[in-house]
């Protein structure tokens, strides 16, 4: 069991592919983001116990800040990771930050 922060995405041809997912760690902090296959990320969250949240960065105060609850859907296409639909569009998994940019 354990608990991730997904702070980041992948698409390959509009689709989310990848997870920027960081760790929470023993001393209570989370660890460097690292780059996550779908697959990969369902099957952390299907261990019993473990959660992810999204993570946001708070400009205001210069420090990441949880989102929405993650959880994992099984649509017509398979299974696939999805944020607590809050009408919060900023919190969503498609509204993070899109490293396909920035890193690989």
């Amino acid at each position: 069991m354990a608990e991730y922060r997904i702070s980041g995405i992948w698409r390959e041809e509009k689709v989310i592919s990848h997870y920027a997912v960081h760790t929470k760690t023993q001393e209570g902090g989370y660890t460097r983001a690292v780059k996550t296959s779908k697959t990969n990320a369902i099957k952390m969250l299907e261990v019993k116990g473990s959660s992810a949240k999204t993570w946001m960065w708070d400009y205001l105060n210069s420090r990441w800040k949880d989102g929405a609850d993650v959880e994992i859907v099984n649509g017509a296409n398979g299974k696939f990771l999805r944020s607590d639909p809050d009408t919060k569009t900023t919190d969503n998994l498609e509204h993070l930050i899109n490293c396909n940019w920035f890193l690989e």
